[in-house]
């Protein structure tokens, strides 16, 4: 390596190197005779190799663990590749905006205020419009800044930000810890406060190092910097939009080389806008400044050019030449104002002003910046859609005066469904998009057939399943497959539009003749209008353009979104449109079944758990808005429930609750109340109905006595067909006058209920579920009887009248059973054969009815099979007996205890399955052992589980065991065998069982009334749809529904639970829904504005704010106070010096008076002697000696008031040097003595008096601070160029000493630009003349100037090493300690150096010394002292031992900081204190680690 030095400081180098290109690293060249005075360039003297730089980041030394993805390229690789590795290699998704941050590369402090904005402005920005932030990456200046901005975020949310640091390689400290090809590399993120080197920001999510073979020096990243934004605007934003990825650069403090940064964004074609964040310091102000001030036109209104050089000179030390250039490069800046119309390319944020919306206001203007002039509004819409900004598009699109047309809309739309967009689809809904225009068959299909992520494969998993073969790669998702899958998952016989002939026909004829809108009226006028309405012809259907779309197109894309798991879009569709109560069963049964489909899949996932949540959350919805309408108005809730659907398989919404086993909804009081009327039919009984009933059965007359309901009252109950037009006939304008029917008095109801003809009565009479109910169960119970009677006594050989009776039952009972399963619901004969089937007891009837068949064959057969017949008959008579706990399942107490039942013998399953698996392995065992001589027979199968079965009841068999020889084989084992088996069998699994039990039984009782009021619903409608006639009557009823078949098939086949509603009442009941959607929203946000967590939130910003606007009251009252106190110490001084200018001219006075008296007597004399006035005036000149020597008198008293009143200047003025400034000062006084003097004198009784000390004495303070931005190196500390002046009082003459140094106290009672705090006590301290003289051997000039120096360096070293101890210090470790800023001093009157330092106030405390020892510590601030020490040696790897801990509380002064190798060396970094390799070692054997080195993870002793 040969090291080219670039500058007088010997730090400063540039490495002879290679560059790194992309997959590349550097190879050294090696060339020893290679001349000193060769220019060094990056072309000549580098060469590319294969890189072995690359991988993760595994920041250490943070209370939190972060990993960034890292890769060390050359300065020259080309964007594409870069972009490539990006996308591909990490896997990052492409911007859809980039934020390009700038500024200074020193550390700055912000404002409060712009420091918070800056984090919530910039992350919502990056989070909201997935945007890409580029910054510097180490962690200093601007990326330090973005860096904590991202901090909080990162605490609150995993999503981490795409946040791109591109760094020099040779800035970065401990660069070669990252070489390794693909590893993960542990970095320390801590800086050496000794390095000159920065180290990376761990909040970076990547890193970009680029290297041009230089160390130390900024620059190589820039070009690589800007050609990587250029590439990435080449993209488009989004694979459904043209436009490229914009860029938008974000402007913090800086310095010179910012404006021209900003100068090149905006000369770019198309110029990148600029956000310049004023109130941030040096570049960001001085852009804020011009661009404040810059008139139309480019231009500067008169005299703002000269401030504007002004500040430029002083804010970057530069010379006048510079100073106009600079000024020159920042007015080409301005012209960008007027490039694109009134689009402003640089924004400015005061430091009150920066807010979110303003970060809104420039991504608005963005488009227009890239695209020009041409831009428009569908433009700007796309854009804000990328970005998902729907507020942008709200006030800056959807404006007025803008223009967008009807396509442009509908393609949004598009975009933002296939987007997931919810809050844009809301938008564009609200700005006139008409989805029934919207909606078509062809863009249904497309949202179905779109792109997918691999996580959601769930539509394409049940087109699989239902066509039970594999699908091809690109296989086209049609919406007949989406209308099988619906089938699928809603069950039942469950009929969607998209299966149904008509729609089939127009499907296929849309895509054979490629024609959209052919004949596609037809099949929605036959789903969608009135029976009346589709007597139309084909040509007036064809010219109403609303016929030619969904009727309901809401409901499609619910379906849409919910088999796309989109949760947040399906609610969004819930929400409008009509069946709002309808889609809310459906999604909930949608998501209820593919969450059964999930749980059955073996892949284990989240998917269950998400579809659980989702038909969770719809259901609730579904019980809330019943709830909502039922609270406004009963009877339109009830006719919700028993509407017909016909978008939903004429469907109703109690149907969809009961599929949906949405028990809440069923229970709820309105299905109640729906379902008791519909039990008792038009019967008007709510007391001892059952009595009333059976009495009325056994004594027809008591009908005409029963109470009816009106028309009016069974207005919301379904009705059978035929019930409906007798209904029909009695009121035939009974719709269109509903309201004056609703609003009859009691008593006209009750007589008009009574006035129902005979006829009318018997038939509602015997209509009614609750009359079927009781009728068929005393027929039920005649059955039994007459059966049992049967089976129990002798069976004759040709049966008997009651044994065909009970035939004759049965045999009805089977056709009445056939009836019910094919003419019960619409569909395919497969699919009701299997919902049939799917209940309980229909099953145990359909064996019942099948073994009687089997029986009574066998029982005419005669002969042997007679007997046989009989034995099927006595377990055929079981499955009867068994019906009859459907029967009870009405009753509100036993029904409740047949479901626990039915669940227990559901639930209990398995433990079945593993108690006989136990008692099979105890049974066959013990056949074998007890009886080894066995024959082949089924006879052993039934005695392997015989007896071991009836053990588990206390039957052991024992006389078995006893009675076998003990000789035999094995048999001693028998008895133990038992032992076993009985403890396992009896204790343990019929007591699990028991448990089990009794578990299920605590459930359903906490649950019994609602499963009860559940399973009502099947009873009742069972009920609803039976004949009128019980069995075996009941086949009059079937030869009249063949009757009735013959004649029409839609008559017979009538749903009785569908109400039959006409348009108009339909519409009514559309309307009344969607008012009790929007009541309810209101409500819900209402209840959340008014909860308890919104309340806190909001108080929680209130009070946030507060804070910060209190902290700002707070930091102006300090100011104001230490101006008033500044201003109390120059008044002071101010009354002091004029009580000496008044002593002072009252001597002038006199004299003057005195000198006047003489003057007046010579000349009175010298005129009583002339005559002429001219020759008595004459004499008068050469006798003005006098005159002239008081004149001279008077100068020299002037001189001494002059010199008084300068030194008294000194205290408080910076320039009391100046002639002009004392002359004017002079002038004062003198004024004061005529007019001021006795407010002056009132002044001094109000304001206290300090008398200026004759110790006071005027000395230069020198600063040790930050190199400056324009140093290639920003960790070098160097001092102030310049002193400034202060005046220190010396308090007292007590010294307090030490071992080197003595102290004495001092008072500042004024400074220049404040670098000592007037009125501030400070201790000035002084080397021992023994040192000097010790160290003058070694340093031969300004020993005490070396010694102070090296002093205040190994104090602003400790103060480094406290910064980095408090940035990694565990929350635990409350206490952070911190050492006093030091300063150089020179005293012009004794012309020695001094060190200067804060005076702390309070318990002063040692806790150890520079020899390593330590005191005991005994709380938990010693133990932190003494860990620090013990950390700064681990921290800096031995180098470094910071020790002499002292000070009060945790601010510390005087360590010394122990480097080996050190002492008494003419090289020591840092002052004489440094006892070397002794210290070291003695600290280390003496340190005992406590609780917060185990804390902070330090090794322990060794």
């Amino acid at each position: 390596v040969y090291i080219l030095p670039v500058s007088k400081d010997p730090h400063r180098y540039v490495l002879r190197c290679t560059v790194v290109r992309l997959y590349s690293d550097v190879k050294l060249s090696e060339n020893p005779n290679l001349p000193a005075v060769e220019k060094w360039s990056v072309e000549k003297h580098t060469e590319a190799s294969p890189c072995d730089a690359y991988g993760v980041i595994n920041f250490q030394g943070g209370s939190h663990s972060y990993r960034a993805k890292y890769v060390r390229l050359s300065h020259d690789s080309r964007p594409e590749s870069i972009l490539r590795l990006m996308l591909k290699e990490w896997q990052m998704e492409l911007p859809k905006i980039l934020i390009s941050v700038h500024g200074g590369v020193q550390n700055f402090e912000l404002h409060p205020r712009i420091k918070q904005v800056l984090g919530k402005g910039l992350v919502k920005a990056a989070v909201t419009t997935g945007a890409w932030i580029l910054t510097g990456g180490v962690n200093t200046g601007v990326a330090k800044h973005v860096g904590d901005a991202l901090k909080e975020h990162c605490s609150r949310s995993s999503k981490k930000i795409c946040t791109i640091g591109i760094a020099p390689w040779g800035v970065i400290e401990n660069r070669n810890d990252l070489l390794g090809r693909d590893i993960i590399a542990p970095y320390q993120t801590l800086q050496n406060p000794l390095s000159k080197l920065n180290v990376l920001n761990n909040l970076h999510s990547h890193f970009l190092l680029v290297d041009d073979g230089t160390v130390g020096k900024y620059g190589a990243e820039v070009r690589l910097r800007r050609e990587l934004e250029k590439h990435i605007t080449l993209q488009r934003i989004h694979a459904r939009v043209r436009q490229g990825v914009p860029v938008v650069a974000v402007i913090f403090e800086g310095g010179p080389n910012v404006i021209l940064t900003v100068l090149e964004y905006l000369q770019e074609s198309p110029p990148v806008p600029v956000v310049v964040c004023e109130g941030t310091g040096l570049a960001a102000d001085i852009l804020a400044y011009v661009h404040k001030h810059t008139e139309e036109g480019g231009r500067l209104p008169d005299g703002v050019e000269t401030d504007i050089i002004a500040t430029i000179k002083k804010t970057f030390n530069f010379s006048q030449s510079d100073a106009i250039h600079l000024f020159q490069t920042l007015m080409e800046c301005m012209k960008s104002k007027e490039l694109v119309h009134s689009c402003t390319f640089i924004t400015c944020f005061t430091c009150l002003e920066i807010h979110i919306c303003l970060w809104v206001h420039v991504y608005s203007r963005l488009y227009l910046c890239i695209s020009g002039t041409n831009a428009t509004a569908f433009d700007q819409l796309v854009l804000t859609l990328v970005w998902d900004r729907v507020d942008i598009a709200k006030n800056h699109v959807f404006v007025y005066g803008q223009q967008l047309l009807v396509s442009s809309l509908e393609q949004a739309m598009l975009d933002a469904l296939m987007m997931d967009r919810v809050d844009f689809v809301k938008l564009l809904i609200e700005n006139g998009v008409s989805m029934h225009r919207f909606l078509t068959i062809s863009r249904l299909e497309e949202l179905y057939n779109m792109k997918q992520p691999s996580s959601n494969p769930t539509l394409l998993q049940l087109v699989r399943d239902i066509k039970q073969s594999h699908l091809p790669p690109n296989y086209k998702i049609t919406l007949i497959d989406v209308g099988l899958v619906i089938e699928y998952l809603m069950g039942g016989t469950y009929r969607c539009n998209y299966t149904r002939k008509h729609f089939r026909i127009i499907y296929n004829n849309l895509h054979g003749s490629n024609r959209v809108h052919l004949n596609f009226c037809i099949f929605w006028e036959f789903f969608s209008t009135a029976e009346q309405n589709k007597k139309r012809s084909k040509k007036e259907i064809v010219d109403d353009p609303e016929m030619q779309q969904f009727p309901y197109p809401f409901n499609e894309l619910l379906v849409w979104a919910l088999l796309m798991k989109r949760q947040k879009m399906s609610l969004l569709f819930w929400q409008h449109g009509e069946e709002n109560m309808a889609k809310a069963l459906v999604a909930c049964k949608l998501c209820q079944s593919m969450d059964y489909k999930a749980n059955k899949s073996d892949v284990v996932d989240d998917t269950s758990g998400e579809l659980k949540e989702y038909s969770n959350e719809f259901g609730t919805l579904a019980v809330d808005l019943l709830e909502q309408s039922f609270r406004q108005d009963e009877t339109m809730a009830m006719k919700l429930l028993t509407c017909e659907l016909k978008n939903w398989s004429n469907s109703t919404c109690l149907k969809l609750a009961v599929s949906s086993h949405l028990r809440q909804f069923v229970a709820h009081t309105c299905t109640q109340m729906l379902l008791s009327d519909m039990w008792m039919g038009r019967l008007n009984m709510r007391k001892n109905s059952w009595y009333k009933v059976i009495l009325s059965m056994l004594v027809p007359p008591a009908i005409l006595l029963l109470e009816y309901k009106s028309e009016a009252e069974m207005a919301h109950i379904p009705q059978s067909q035929d019930n409906h037009q007798m209904t029909m006939e009695d009121s035939e304008h009974n719709f269109q006058n509903m309201a004056e029917v609703i609003q009859m008095s009691e008593m006209e109801t009750h007589i008009r209920s009574r006035n129902l003809p005979l006829t009318r009565k018997m038939y509602a009479f015997y209509e009614a579920p609750i009359v079927k109910f009781w009728s068929n169960t005393l027929f039920y119970l005649g059955f039994l009887m007459l059966y049992s009677y049967v089976v129990l006594v002798k069976m004759p050989e040709w049966p008997s009248p009651q044994e065909w009776v009970v035939t004759l039952y049965i045999f009805t009972s089977a056709i009445g059973k056939i009836q019910e399963m094919f003419m019960s619901e619409a569909g395919k004969i497969s699919q009701k054969i299997k919902v049939w089937f799917s209940d309980y007891f229909n099953l145990s009837d359909f064996l019942a009815i099948v073994t009687f068949l089997i029986g009574f064959g066998l029982r005419m057969a005669g002969g042997e099979a007679l007997v046989t017949g009989r034995t099927v008959y006595c377990v055929n008579i079981i499955f009867w007996y068994v019906r009859l706990m459907d029967i009870l399942a009405v009753n509100h107490q036993a029904g409740p205890y047949v479901m626990m039942i039915t669940k227990m013998v559901a639930n209990m399953f398995y433990i079945i399955v593993i108690m006989a698996i136990v008692l099979l392995s105890y049974g066959i065992p013990r056949k074998a052992i007890l009886y080894p001589h066995e024959e082949p027979s089924w006879k052993l199968a039934r005695d392997v589980v015989f007896q071991p079965y009836w053990m588990m009841y206390g039957e052991v068999y024992a006389y078995e065991i006893d009675g076998k020889d003990d000789e035999d084989a094995g048999v001693w084992l028998t008895p133990l065998l038992q032992a076993v088996y009985l403890f396992v069998q009896y204790i343990l699994m019929v007591n699990l069982l028991i448990a089990f039990f009794n578990n299920v039984f605590v459930q359903v009782k906490s649950i019994s009334n609602l499963v009860w009021k559940y399973q009502r619903y099947h009873f009742i409608m069972a009920y609803h749809e039976k004949p009128v006639l019980p069995p075996p009557f009941i086949l009059l009823c079937h030869i009249y529904s063949l009757f009735c078949m013959s004649h029409s098939w839609r008559h017979f086949a009538t749903d009785k639970c569908l109400m039959p509603f006409f348009k108009r009442t339909l519409c009514k009941l559309h309307d009344f829904e969607e008012q009790c959607v929007e009541t309810y929203f209101r409500e819900k946000d209402d209840q959340f504005h008014s909860g308890s967590e919104e309340r806190i939130r909001l108080t929680s910003e209130r009070v946030e704010t507060m804070c910060m606007q209190l902290g700002e009251v707070g930091n102006k009252v300090n100011f104001i106070s230490r101006s008033l106190h500044t201003l109390d110490s120059q008044i002071s001084h101010l009354q002091d010096l004029s009580a000496l200018t008044v002593d002072n001219l009252k001597t002038l006075t006199a004299q003057r008076a005195s000198e006047a008296s003489k003057v007046h007597n010579q000349i009175t004399r010298e005129l009583s002697l002339s005559k002429n006035v001219v020759l008595s005036i004459g004499p008068v000149a050469p006798d003005t000696g006098p005159h002239s020597k008081s004149s001279t008198m008077d100068m020299e008293n002037r001189y001494h008031v002059f010199m008084a009143f300068q030194n008294r200047c000194r205290l408080y003025s910076v320039c009391s040097s100046s002639a002009l400034v004392l002359n004017c000062l002079f002038v004062f006084v003198l004024l004061l003595v005529a007019v001021e003097r006795n407010n002056l004198m009132r002044l001094s009784q109000s304001i206290p008096f300090t008398p200026v000390d004759p110790r006071a004495e005027l000395v230069t303070v020198y600063r040790l601070e930050e190199s400056s931005p324009h140093t290639i190196n920003n960790s070098m500390s160097s001092w102030a160029k310049r002193g400034l002046c202060a005046v220190i009082e010396f308090l007292s003459q007590e010294e307090m000493g030490g071992g080197l140094r003595r102290a004495l106290k001092v008072l500042c009672t004024c400074s220049e630009y404040s670098i000592l705090k007037p009125g501030q006590m400070y201790i000035v301290k002084s080397f021992l003349p023994e040192v000097v003289q010790t160290w003058q051997s070694i340093y031969k000039e300004d020993t005490v100037l070396n010694l102070c120096l090296r002093e205040i360096q190994q104090q602003r070293a400790a103060q480094k090493l406290t910064f980095a101890f408090n940035q990694i210090s565990p929350k635990t470790i409350s206490y952070s300690p911190r050492f006093l800023e030091v300063f150089l001093l020179y005293c012009h009157s004794a012309g020695q150096w001094f060190s200067i330092e804060e005076y702390i106030t309070g318990e002063f405390r040692k806790f150890n010394n520079n020899n390593g020892e330590e005191i005991n510590p005994t709380n938990l601030l010693e133990e932190t002292m003494l860990a620090f020490s013990h950390w700064t040696y681990d921290y800096t790897r031995g180098e470094l031992l910071v020790l002499d801990l002292q000070g009060v509380g945790e601010i510390l002064t005087d360590p010394s900081v122990i480097k080996s190798g050190e002492k008494g060396s003419y090289n020591m970094i840092f002052g004489p204190a440094n006892l070397g390799e002794n210290a070291i070692s003695n600290f280390c054997a003496k340190h005992h680690c406590n609780s917060c080195c185990q804390k902070l993870k330090l090794p322990g002793e060794e």
